[in-house]
């Protein structure tokens, strides 16, 4: 696992851009893209993602979600740290945030 230091962590807020919609669908969470450029696809998030994604809804900082996240699961921080650096790595390479 990569370990991600505390003082490596974004502090810029982000969000997850309005031409991306999030979608809840017996139990499990979809993420569309509406645009007309740019991705094309059906993202299908694992619990983890989903509570991400559901975080970007609004201006939030790398160091949030892994606070919440902390708080949420059971996990120590140097994992969760990286889950979520792979997460938001995922949603930038396909144009899913506003930074």
């Amino acid at each position: 696992m990569l370990y991600m230091p505390h003082h490596c962590l974004q502090v810029k807020n982000m969000k997850l851009k309005p031409e991306y919609i999030a979608q809840n669908i017996d139990g499990t969470q979809f993420l569309v893209s509406v645009a007309q450029d740019g991705f094309s696809g059906i993202i299908r998030s694992n619990p983890t993602a989903a509570f991400i994604v559901d975080l970007l809804k609004e201006p939030v900082t790398e160091e949030e979600i892994v606070e919440a996240m902390c708080t949420r699961y059971d996990a120590d921080r140097e994992t969760i740290a990286g889950d979520v650096a792979r997460v938001l790595g995922i949603l930038r390479r396909i144009g899913a945030l506003e930074e």
